[in-house]
């Protein structure tokens, strides 16, 4: 969502803990911890707070189909970006592909385990993983990397193919939105990878003084 473009409206839940939220408005707020504490609320609420809150929530939607009547996408926002699906895929970082290789063993030993906290087990993980350890999917990464851009040079040299006659086979789709499934995962552990280095060079600094 661009800065101009109208906000999406608000569900009941959420517009039953404004007041709350208008309360504080500088305090910092974890989005997990906050919709959580929100549900909860909603569930202990009297019908009269609901309605309230419903009310809220209708009056918010109709605003926002409103002021979509009326809004206009800038240029250059309103045709998505073709990707051609013979084009060479960016190479794993080192740690990626620690990821892919472990990814699989802590689902197994903890199936219940959402995205977030499969990533945070991953970052964990690596970041305890010696230098000397690491060094087999640094090598790897690198390679990767010689040959992606040996690949990227040569489909550039042949020119990208017209994205009307491209169509991308069922098969396709369904390995596609499995990479993007663990592109995603990956990220999030990314996230917790380079938040627990943050916290240790904190600790390390208060050690210091």
């Amino acid at each position: 969502m661009g800065k101009g473009d109208p906000k999406k409206p608000r569900g009941k839940i959420l517009c039953a803990n404004l007041p709350g939220k208008k309360k504080h408005p500088d305090a910092s707020v974890n989005f997990s911890e906050f919709s959580k504490k929100c549900s909860e609320r909603w569930k202990t609420m009297s019908a009269k707070e609901k309605g309230k809150s419903e009310d809220m929530a209708k009056a918010d939607k109709a605003r926002y189909e409103r002021e979509m009547k009326t809004y206009i996408p800038p240029k250059g926002e309103t045709k998505k970006k073709f990707k051609d699906p013979n084009a060479p895929k960016r190479p794993p970082s080192a740690f990626f592909l620690f990821c892919s290789e472990y990814r699989p063993k802590i689902k197994g030993e903890h199936p219940g385990l959402s995205i977030g906290d499969v990533a945070k087990k991953l970052g964990e993980m690596w970041n305890n993983t010696a230098a000397d350890d690491k060094q087999p999917y640094e090598k790897k990464a690198a390679k990767l990397k010689e040959k992606y851009e040996k690949d990227i040079a040569a489909y550039r040299a042949k020119g990208k193919p017209d994205a009307a006659k491209k169509g991308v086979a069922k098969a396709e789709k369904s390995k596609k939105k499995k990479e993007e499934e663990e592109d995603e995962e990956d990220e999030e552990a990314e996230k917790s990878k380079q938040k627990t280095e943050e916290e240790e060079d904190e600790e390390e600094e208060d050690d210091c003084k």
